[in-house]
């Protein structure tokens, strides 16, 4: 493990215990999910196998009395005239197939029922479910992946693969439509039905993807394409109401739209805009998104030979720092100006796996100072989860605590609590600024100004 190690902040990737919402925001958490998924498998299998075995005595009874009634009803009489044979026959109508019934109305799902109703207090909410859904747009948009390579699972540096099935893709494109994303709603129902019309297997009809795509191509303005498909979409099913009154609308908006391009004709005005099927994603709120997604690209600004000759590796032994001198630290120049490095075998394994431990149960979806009301809160910008550790906790973060010292010369007395970090699927925190902002507020009291310092994050 290399850790990333900042003044007075070390942050580590770690492992979570389940709790009852936002797993998407943490990929420790997540991990526990695969163990209770496998429970649940576990479960089901012995559950399939007390059906079978069930099922098997009562296939034996069957073919039993198959066998016994053919003899039987060929010569009722001669065959009752055995007295062991009319003792049998009552004794079977009274006991026995009394036995048969019960075993066929024994209810062999309790174990598995129970389990899973244990379970389910655990299961991904719906806000999960959307969270996970957002945050593989978050990766499509950041990676410039078309919902194709998605689906087939290629994500670079991956090492399993999946698939997404035309429901998968359904879910995909309606998570966007209900947050009123046009342009991600007409990505996954486009790939949803490609998917669908290549034969692919769906409970989801092209009927109900054709409804979601009409009107999300309609809501980015290209009229013609949504009229299109709407077309095909009462193609398949003439008596879709919703769609025959979107024809109309959409023809009466054809309609003006031909008048309007008449008029500008003859006032030689812009012409209207036109589309190709390709709709551009629309800008944002943030300023910088192309340029940090660009560099999560690997794209951005280039190392020069002339700069990267300028670059070393060392032992950092704090400006000889006693506690260094005999065992200094790996330290290698990442960037000239600013100057940034990078420390190596900081931690032992058995050190990050108890910070690890002493964080699980303290993880917390990470929060951000509101503007406005300076109170915490969660935001879309920010998905992770965090924990704090303090030295009271376990010695191992007072020896880590000791180690952030020596290295950087500072103190922790002034510093924040050691932070432990866990990113979740297509977790991220937008560019922001890594410390205190302080806010400096002049009161003039007569001749004195006073000056107060606040800290906002």
């Amino acid at each position: 493990m290399t850790p990333w190690i900042t003044p007075l902040l070390l942050t580590c990737l770690i492992c979570m215990g389940p709790t009852q919402a936002e797993f998407f925001t943490s990929i420790g958490q997540m991990t526990d999910l695969i163990y209770a998924e496998k429970d649940l498998v576990q479960s089901l299998k012995a559950y399939i196998q007390e059906e079978e075995s069930k099922l098997a005595k009562i296939k034996s009874w069957a073919e039993m009395m198959e066998s016994l009634t053919i003899k039987s009803t060929s010569d009722p009489e001669g065959y009752l005239a055995h007295p062991v044979n009319a003792y049998k026959l009552v004794k079977r109508l009274n006991t026995e197939w009394l036995k048969l019934e019960n075993l066929v109305l024994e209810d062999a799902t309790k174990g598995f029922i129970a389990n899973l109703t244990i379970q389910r207090q655990f299961f991904p909410n719906e806000e999960d479910e959307t969270g996970a859904a957002k945050a593989l747009m978050r990766l499509q948009d950041t990676y410039k992946l078309d919902p194709e390579t998605i689906s087939r699972g290629e994500f670079p540096g991956t090492k399993y693969r999946s698939v997404l099935t035309v429901e998968d893709c359904f879910g995909m494109g309606k998570t966007a439509y209900n947050d009123g994303d046009y342009y991600h709603t007409v990505l996954w129902m486009e790939q949803a039905l490609k998917q669908h019309d290549r034969g692919d297997e769906a409970t989801i009809t092209k009927v109900e993807i054709l409804d979601y795509l009409s009107y999300a191509v309609f809501q980015l303005g290209d009229i013609h394409r949504a009229m299109e498909l709407t077309r095909r979409l009462i193609s398949l099913d003439p008596s879709h109401e919703r769609a025959g009154s979107n024809m109309q609308y959409f023809e009466k908006l054809l309609e003006n739209e031909k008048e309007e391009k008449a008029f500008s004709e003859t006032s030689n005005t812009t012409e209207p805009t036109t589309y190709s099927g390709i709709y551009e994603r629309p800008q944002d709120y943030l300023p910088e998104r192309e340029i940090y997604e660009g560099l999560c690209r690997g794209e951005g600004v280039k190392m020069t030979p002339r700069r990267q000759k300028r670059l070393f590796c060392r032992y950092h032994s704090g400006n000889r720092n006693p506690h260094l001198l005999i065992a200094p630290f790996k330290e290698e120049d990442e960037w000239d100006s600013p100057h940034i490095v990078r420390y190596y075998d900081v931690l032992s394994d058995e050190e990050i796996e108890k910070i690890k431990e002493l964080a699980k149960p303290k993880l917390a979806r990470a929060t951000v100072r509101d503007p406005k009301t300076g109170v915490l809160t969660v935001a879309n910008y920010r998905v992770s989860k965090s924990s704090w550790l303090e030295e009271e906790d376990d010695l191992v973060v007072a020896k880590v605590n000791r180690r952030m010292e020596h290295i950087t010369g500072l103190t922790v007395k002034t510093a924040e609590l050691l932070q432990v970090a866990n990113y979740g699927m297509g977790g991220q925190y937008e560019p922001h600024f890594d410390f205190s902002r302080v806010i400096l507020n002049k009161i003039f009291l007569g001749d004195v100004v006073v000056i107060i310092f606040g800290m906002m994050q």
